[in-house]
Order: C-alpha cells, then structure tokens, then sequence
C-alpha cells in the first residue's frame, strides 16, 4: 500500500457536522437525555440490537450525540458517530425531495400520468381479473403511496406472490428494467383510492433518471447530497470504509430467523429509490436540519419552503382505506413523509404537523418543527425496528422542557 492509499483509507469524513450546543441552552433535559441512552445500552446488554447511534438537535444545535454498543456483532469495534448505515426506506425522502425539485424546476407537475415519462404504465390493469385503470396512475400518487402498487413484503396475497417470484430485488437489474417489470404486474387496487407501501418510490427514482437524463445517484448528489455536504451518503460505499460498517446479528434476536441485508461495499446497477442508500448519522442529520428549516441550509436552498410545507402534509382524504400497520392511528402520509394529523391518537408522544419516516435496518428520522426539534437514530436491528423507535421517541419527547 503506498503512502497515497493509506492516507485515503485513514482520513477522516468529509462531511461537515452541524454545531453543537448544551442540551439545557437548548430546551433539552441532560439528565432525561441520558436516561434514553441508558435505556439503549441495556437493550444492547439484553442483545436486543449489537449497537446504534442516536442524536437530539434542537433549535439548530445538537444538544445529544451518542454512540453505543458495538458496530458489528462479529467484531468487537465499538460503535462510532461515523459508522455507515443502511438506511433503506430513509432513501425515500431524499428521492422525493428530488422529484419535487423538478417540480419546482417546471419539468414536472405532481398531477402528471406516470405513463407519460414510462409508457408501460398505460397498460397496467387492476386486480388479478386485469380489470382497466378508472384513471391513470399519477406521479402524485407514487409519492404518497396511493399508486395500487405494493411489493413483496407487503403480504401473502397472490399479487405480493408474484412481486416475490419476480427480479424486483435483484440489484444487477437497471431501473429501467425494474419499472417494466413492476409496470407488468397488476395493482392491488384503482389508483389514489387505498394507501398500500409499495416500491411506488423506485419508480419515482426512474421517473428522475428519463426526465433528467442523469442515473439517480448522479442526478441526488448533483441536486442534494453535494449541496447538503452529505459527503458519505451514496448507493454504495468504497472498500476503504469497510471498518466502519454497521451490521446486525446473523440470526434475530427473538425469533432466530437469519438476516441477510446487501453488501454495503457492492456497486448495485439498479439505483433504487425506495431503499437503496448507505449514510451515517451525520450526513442524514444535515438532511433533517435542512428540512426543519424550511428547505435551506448553510446558504443552500434545496426545496422551496412552500413546496416542502405541502409534501410535509397531509395528503390521504378520509375515504382513502390505509392497509397495513405502518401508519399509526392519529397520521397521514404526504409526498414522502408520514405526518402526524392529531395530538392524540398516537400510541406515542409527538406534536400535530411533524414528519418522518424509517428503514427496515432499524434506522429512523423525525421533524418537529413544532418544537424546533429532529432526531435520528441509527441502528442494524430489523426485526426490533418497531420496538426502537417508539422507544425511543417516548424517551426524546420526554426530554423536553
């Protein structure tokens, strides 16, 4: 290894990290703080997770940054600040970001048909009976799930049967491939009339690569990530990082099922939109401060403040039937993010108006601008995601002054 290399392999990250402040100047409760922390280092101890990251900022200041347990089960490498996550679905409100940047660009309207930029899309049919589309599938309706798509998670009936027996998973596919293939298949209902979680975003993802000319990843480090300074957040990450990857146990905890995530080294040819990113908790941090402040950062306008404020609400009317357990009581979904629509409801605490969403390693992000307040939490646990989260936002919540 020559001098050149080593040094490559030993620097530090480049991301910029967002100021610091003492949790008290900021509204925040030390002593609570660290009972959260506490909690996670003993549901590290139990073995519930090998280890997570987890980070409090408010009114522009982190006022809690910890990193705890340990980075990988099979290595005894603590934790760090700058271990490398898969954030999975956290990939979808950068990409919607995006798709509203073309909004916002005049290259795109929300109410467009996705058939318009994907042809195929104008032969997709409804049901197992391939009954024809009452109205077209919009791009509006791809960002906030109301598409009829679904994916192969998403149940056991025989439309996620064939999601399961297709290549929508195999990352050697392009995106382009990956849209013929799900625009093949039928949808689980008429557009805009249930919401169903579904690879909805990865078509969103190939919708940026034919109006821009551009692949994904090239079209959101050009439009997001180089402007936010999120120097670590790409569809892969290089060999030279392999010490800092975050990794869960091999089998879960609580059922013993084994856990298979992607190589987080691997270049995949399919750039998915809905869940293909690798970060840390910093650069996704400078991601939610962005939006907590209304689209900007350092200078940076990503988004406009009042496009941003109409992806962050809102977005499913009462008729509209909500399937799964994925939304809680008391939410909604906008163009990309959940968002809370009552003080109560909730089996959590929150305020009316915050935003977020989650990744199916265990990652987790949410904006209160309520409060002034994001937090990201960092983890390679899966099957204890739902577990985590509300955890953890019950004990942030209960630091706040």
């Amino acid at each position: 290894m020559n001098a050149q290399t080593a040094a490559k392999q030993t620097a530090a990250p480049q991301t910029p990290p967002l100021p610091e402040g003492k949790p008290q100047a900021l509204g925040l409760s030390p002593f609570r703080l660290q009972r959260m922390s506490d909690a996670l280092s003993r549901e590290i101890d139990k073995g519930t997770i090998p280890g997570a990251t987890i980070m409090v900022a408010r009114r522009g200041q982190i006022g809690w940054f910890e990193a705890l347990g340990r980075q990988s089960p099979a290595a005894s490498a603590p934790m760090t600040r700058d271990s490398i996550f898969r954030i999975f679905s956290m990939t979808k409100p950068i990409v919607s970001i995006g798709v509203m940047q073309l909004v916002e660009d005049g290259l795109l309207l929300p109410g467009d048909p996705v058939a318009k930029f994907i042809p195929e899309f104008a032969e997709t049919k409804v049901g197992i009976e391939r009954v024809a589309l009452a109205r077209p599938i919009t791009v509006q309706d791809l960002l906030r799930h109301t598409s009829g798509l679904t994916n192969d998670t998403a149940g056991t009936g025989p439309i996620q049967q064939m999601y399961k027996e297709s290549r929508v998973r195999d990352r050697s596919i392009t995106n382009a491939e990956h849209a013929s293939i799900v625009a093949a298949m039928p949808l689980l209902c008429q557009p805009g009339t249930e919401w169903n979680y579904s690879r909805s975003t990865d078509i969103l993802g190939r919708i940026i690569e034919v109006i821009t000319g551009k692949s994904l990843g090239a079209y959101l480090t050009e439009r997001i990530l180089a402007p936010l300074q999120m120097a670590e957040t790409a569809f892969h990450t290089g060999a030279e990082n392999a010490s800092r990857l975050a990794e869960p146990f091999p089998n879960d905890p609580w059922t013993n099922e084994p856990i298979k995530l992607f190589d987080m080294l691997e270049r995949p040819v399919m750039e998915s939109g809905g869940g293909g990113l690798v970060s840390t908790t910093m650069d996704y941090a400078r991601f939610c401060q962005m939006l907590l402040n209304g689209g900007t950062l350092d200078g940076e306008r990503i988004i406009g403040r009042k496009t941003l404020q109409l992806m962050a609400s809102n977005h499913l009317a009462a008729s509209v039937k909500i399937n799964g357990i994925l939304l809680a009581p008391g939410h909604g979904f906008g163009l990309g993010f959940a968002v809370r629509t009552d003080d109560g409801m909730a089996p959590f605490a929150g305020s009316r108006g915050q935003f977020f969403w989650s990744g199916v390693g265990g990652t987790f992000f949410w904006i209160d601008p309520v409060e002034e307040l994001f937090a990201v939490f960092m983890s390679q646990g899966p099957g204890q995601r739902e577990y985590t989260r509300n955890l953890v936002r019950g004990l942030v919540y209960a630091a706040v002054k």
